[in-house]
């Protein structure tokens, strides 16, 4: 079973990152730490059904009171209404700063759950339990937790690192393609900005099913390239940055076409292929680039180029919002070569004419 360790030093946090498959049913040592607490799982209501009460066994099995917390599955959920529901729930099941939260699902379920429990009682236990592929090598590892805002996605966070995250690669079993095709959008981001070798292996796998006997492997070393930033910058204030690479594009697609009609690995995807495309118009980027991404991700059935019909103009004051501004300027992520990025700030005016 691959174990890869996070650091995040300037927060005092270590912890590790659990690979497997059947963990769900073989967990319990795993929490014997926390023996004799109370816990709280959140889940929604597409992972509940499948994976709550493998958990809570093994949880009863560690000498851990646990409660389930089922909340709405889907983006929309990660808002400030859905948290008040998460701090009743806490309430309800008499938490206290002993105590544990435990998210059981993707991207929005575990950013939702560490949200809340950062805040509740300024701060409890977390544990993040991912289901998806794009929580598995992104979201569950390194910290950030947060909800969206109308005017923005992700504009209310904070960074709370996890004690423990176990990603069980039996649950992407049950993703169906749209979900596992959104995953792959962020395993490409690793490959494209710190691991050549990675966007190499795509593309000789050339397809999702070449790509699954491997996916263990592509699970862990994803992990380790986000460990890495992790360590060097736990707060993202500088390299950790480049984790971004296509999200700047990403985040206002979501927000201009309503949280849930894209998934954040599709919205990815086509970020990745705009901001190749703005290196490429500024001499950043090699020429060329665009069309390897694009090629590599039409291999793997995931969309490159956003839809028709939405303003240039309305995304750009979008993005002049998203959380990596800084005054005037967008700090945007752009590709040195496949394997390589780096910072450059961008306004609004200059996004606006690239776009």
């Amino acid at each position: 079973m691959p174990i890869v360790p996070v650091c995040a030093p300037e927060q005092e946090s270590r912890y590790d990152i659990h690979i497997g498959h059947g963990l769900l049913h073989r967990a319990a040592p795993l929490f014997s730490a926390y023996e004799g607490r109370r816990a709280a799982v959140v889940a929604d209501s597409h992972t509940a059904p499948l994976y709550a009460q493998a958990l809570l066994g093994q949880l009863a099995q560690a000498g851990i009171d646990a409660t389930l917390v089922t909340l709405p599955a889907g983006e929309t959920t990660k808002c400030p209404e859905q948290l008040s529901v998460l701090y009743d729930a806490f309430l309800d099941a008499r938490l206290t700063r002993v105590d544990l939260v435990i998210a059981l699902g993707g991207g929005v379920i575990g950013d939702i759950t560490g949200y809340a429990a950062c805040t509740y009682l300024r701060g409890v236990h977390f544990i993040q339990v991912p289901t998806t592929l794009l929580a598995q090598v992104d979201s569950s590892v390194g910290g950030k937790v947060a909800v969206n805002h109308p005017r923005g996605k992700n504009l209310l966070g904070a960074f709370y690192q996890p004690e423990l995250v176990l990603i069980d690669c039996d649950t992407l079993r049950t993703l169906d393609a749209r979900q596992f095709g959104a995953g792959l959008g962020e395993v490409i981001k690793y490959g494209c900005i710190a691991d050549g070798a990675l966007f190499d292996q795509l593309e000789s796998l050339g397809s999702r099913e070449a790509l699954l006997p491997r996916l263990d492997g592509v699970i862990a070393r994803c992990c380790e390239i986000k460990a890495r930033y992790v360590k060097e910058d736990p707060h993202d204030h500088g390299v950790r940055m480049q984790l971004n690479f296509g999200h700047t594009l990403a985040h206002a697609l979501e927000n201009a076409m309503g949280y849930g009609t894209l998934l954040h690995g599709e919205a990815v995807c086509i970020g990745m292929v705009a901001a190749a495309r703005w290196g490429e118009a500024l001499g950043t980027t090699p020429v060329g680039t665009v069309g390897r991404i694009r090629r590599l991700l039409e291999a793997y059935g995931l969309p490159a180029e956003r839809p028709a019909g939405l303003s240039s103009e309305a995304l750009a004051a979008t993005m002049a919002l998203d959380k990596k501004a800084e005054g005037a300027v967008i700090r945007t992520v752009q590709l040195t070569k496949i394997g390589a990025c780096t910072g450059v700030p961008l306004t609004s005016a200059q996004l606006r004419d690239l776009l």
